[in-house]
C-alpha cells in the first residue's frame, strides 16, 4: 500500500513540475509579444480610420504572398528536393534535425554549408544559415523535384 502511494505521489509531483516549467516557457515567449502588441495598438482609434487602414494593407499583403508561392513551386510541380544519384524525392526538410542525410551532404558538397552539423551544434545563427542554404539548394535544377 505504501509503495503504491509513493508511486502516485511521485507521478503527481512530476506532473506539477512539468506544468510549471511548461507554463514558464509559454509565458516567456508570448508575454513579450503581447506587451509589444499592446504598445503598438492605439487606445481608441476612430472607427472610420480603422476600417480604411485595415482594408488597404490586407490586399497588397495577400497579393505579395501569392506570386512568391507560385515562383517556388511552379504549376505542375509538387515541390521538394530530388537526390540526383537515386532519384529519391524528399518533401520534409524544413527541420534540419530530421532532414535526410543526403540533403545534408548535398548542402556541404555544393559549398552552401561548411560541414554537416550535429544536433547539439545548432543555434539560431546556424539555423538561419541552414535555411538560406536550403533555399539555394531548392533553386538548383540538379536537385529540383
Amino acid at each position: 500500500m505504501t509503495e503504491g502511494l509513493f508511486i502516485l505521489t511521485t507521478i503527481f509531483v512530476a506532473y506539477v513540475v512539468y506544468q510549471v516549467v511548461n507554463d514558464q516557457k509559454i509565458s516567456g515567449k508570448s508575454g513579450g509579444a503581447q506587451e509589444a502588441a499592446k504598445k503598438t495598438v492605439p487606445a481608441e482609434p476612430p472607427k472610420s480610420q480603422t476600417v480604411v487602414k485595415e482594408a488597404e494593407p490586407a490586399a497588397p499583403a495577400t497579393a505579395a504572398v501569392e506570386p512568391a508561392a507560385e515562383s517556388s513551386h511552379p504549376a505542375g510541380r509538387a515541390g521538394g528536393l530530388r537526390d540526383p544519384k537515386t532519384g529519391e524525392v524528399s518533401n520534409a526538410y524544413t527541420n534540419y534535425r530530421f532532414t535526410k542525410r543526403w540533403i545534408k551532404e548535398a548542402l556541404v558538397s555544393e559549398g552552401l554549408l561548411p560541414k554537416v552539423y550535429k544536433n547539439n551544434e545548432l543555434d539560431a545563427d546556424t539555423e538561419a544559415s541552414i535555411k538560406a542554404a536550403l533555399a539555394m539548394l531548392e533553386a538548383m535544377d540538379k536537385y529540383r523535384a
